[in-house]
């Protein structure tokens, strides 16, 4: 029987690998049970690994070290991969309001912190990780971990301990601030659901298909490239009926337009006034009647799968003079974009053609168009982004007053590396494409084994530091951190900026990054408000809260 004490109790590869193993599987499982409706999800290994961690079950500090570290890169750079795409754009209009009130419950959540702090005197590494765990924010802790290793040469296990013992109570105050909101402000869902199809948010990334009859003299004998010049609008006009020879014919930058002329436009809901003004009026007509009008002219999707159509702008394809079809709008990750000349396309994309059918079928031929291409993984950009990542991440900046020099550490240089590569990769033909299922099992599995290494390490004085250290204490200091914010920039999104409740759900479970939340929010909603909101506010947010855990750190300790 030594064998199997040595198994689970010694040192050797097998038993790291069983251990990881256990504490993984039966973490995903027990994370799924669910107490009022609300569940941990897999934050739920980090517990199952202090347990097992309390009982004596240890691996290697080497290999735990190293484990935690390439998990949270895992993590960190799939989500930055993720996110990237929607990062700047998620500044625009109405996110900047957002993301502003974002921004405000992060730095609400670290004044608070270091008001605790003073107040108590407990060392501000240990708040750090007590704050992490409020906002359940993971990277955050990993952050925090490495920024306080790499300053004192030396790891704290009570930053680890902090962040599991005010998690779990984080999760409830979240969806209890939202509950608490509705009562405050008295809600009426059917009158936020009738506002919000009222001022819907979502209909500018929408694409509107309007016919027209070209009525305005000013642009008579004007072809579309020069109308494009005149008017600083994004539109595409797909067909052209000629009145004089009633004749159909593709568009392009050349086609001449003249009085009665009738035209088929792509464009967005927040164009579409002043296109109609500007062109002439619009005649009911819809797709099937062009579409009847010649029978040789079909519409199809096609996507795009060739690496040497990456980062290209759709006027360099030159695709209407080559084979006389028009790409009308692109569908990229779920959303339609007008198909703009100078529109990058990516590895991905779905562009709508319009055409014969013969020259759609060698359009085909030069896009890809090929599924099975988009299964294979694309892992040279994704180790290649990870080594820059890390990198970046090593690079030590001095600034005036800190003693220290100021690192990205392992968690935020791959973070930045990938929403920047995910942003700008395809424009120099980097296929930084994964699908969703790919992304998140990467993803998934990063996550999990930081959180295995962060369970076990922390587990041998976990129980001793809750009775006999004041870890009781925390669990308090955590749930203030988490609801005093939230309740502050919640009555102030609410009062001042007349936010949507929904939206306002899907902000407050953004900025604390937290998934329960926004299930919780989503399953209230019944509509995709919350969602919207999350997604808008998400990325900003977890580049803060990854920051300002290192710089609590740097500054305080």
């Amino acid at each position: 029987m030594d064998w199997l004490v040595d198994l689970f109790w010694g040192e050797g590869v097998a038993h790291t690998v069983l251990l990881f193993a256990a504490v993984i599987a039966l973490g995903i499982s027990l994370g799924k049970i669910k107490v009022f409706g609300i569940s941990l999800g897999i934050t739920f290994v980090l517990f199952v690994g202090i347990l097992l961690g309390h009982f004596g079950m240890k691996v290697n500090h080497e290999i735990l070290h190293f484990m935690k570290e390439f998990g949270l890169i895992l993590f960190v750079y799939s989500v930055g991969l993720q996110v990237g795409p929607g990062f700047f754009s998620s500044f625009k209009k109405g996110g900047i309001t957002l993301n502003m009130l974002a921004m405000g419950i992060v730095f609400l959540g670290v004044i608070t912190t270091l008001i605790i702090h003073y107040i108590t005197q407990i060392p501000v590494q240990t708040m750090v990780g007590v704050m992490s765990g409020a906002v359940t924010n993971t990277p955050g802790l990993g952050a925090a971990q490495q920024a306080y290793t790499d300053m004192t040469g030396t790891h704290d296990s009570t930053i680890a301990m902090g962040y599991a013992v005010a998690y779990p109570l984080a999760v409830v105050g979240i969806i209890a601030t939202i509950i608490v909101l509705k009562y405050v402000f008295k809600v009426n869902p059917e009158k936020e659901t009738e506002d919000l199809n009222k001022n819907s948010s979502n209909k500018n990334d929408q694409i509107e298909l309007i016919s027209l009859e070209v009525s305005n003299p000013a642009i008579y004998g004007k072809n579309i490239h020069e109308l494009h010049q005149l008017i600083e609008r994004k539109f595409v006009v797909s067909r052209v009926l000629h009145a004089r020879s009633n004749k159909i014919e593709i568009a392009s930058s050349q086609t001449v337009l003249k009085e009665g002329d009738r035209i088929y436009v792509a464009t967005t809901p927040n164009n579409m006034e002043a296109v109609i003004v500007f062109l002439g009026r619009t005649i009911a007509m819809s797709q099937e009647e062009w579409d009847m009008l010649d029978t040789n002219l079909v519409s199809r999707r096609i996507l795009i799968t060739k690496s040497g159509v990456n980062g290209r702008p759709i006027r360099q394809l030159n695709l209407r003079n080559n084979f006389g079809v028009n790409i009308t709008r692109v569908n990229r990750s779920g959303v339609d974009l007008i198909a703009d000349p100078g529109l990058h396309l990516q590895i991905g994309d779905r562009v709508t053609v319009v055409g014969d059918e013969n020259a759609i079928k060698s359009v085909e031929r030069v896009l890809g168009n090929q599924m099975k291409r988009l299964n294979e993984p694309n892992l040279i950009p994704i180790f290649i982004g990870i080594f820059l990542g890390v990198l970046l991440g090593s690079i030590p900046f001095v600034f005036p007053g800190i003693p220290q020099p100021v690192k990205l550490g392992l968690a935020g240089g791959p973070l930045i590396v990938a929403i920047l590569i995910s942003i700008f990769g395809p424009k120099y033909h980097l296929v930084t494409y994964t699908t969703m299922s790919a992304n998140l099992m990467l993803r998934e599995i990063g996550i999990c084994l930081f959180l295995a290494c962060v369970g076990l390490d922390a587990g041998e004085k976990f129980v001793s530091t809750i009775v006999n250290d004041g870890g009781l204490n925390w669990i308090g200091y955590g749930f203030i951190i988490t609801v005093v914010p939230l309740l502050i920039i919640g009555i102030l999104g609410r009062s001042v900026f007349k936010l949507n409740y929904y939206t306002l759900m899907g902000l407050l479970a953004g900025s604390t990054t937290d998934p329960p939340a926004l299930a919780y929010s989503n399953a209230t909603a019944g509509n995709d408000a919350p969602a919207v909101s999350y997604a808008t506010v998400y990325p900003l947010t977890m580049f803060l809260r990854v920051l300002c855990a290192q710089l609590l750190i740097l500054f305080f300790v």
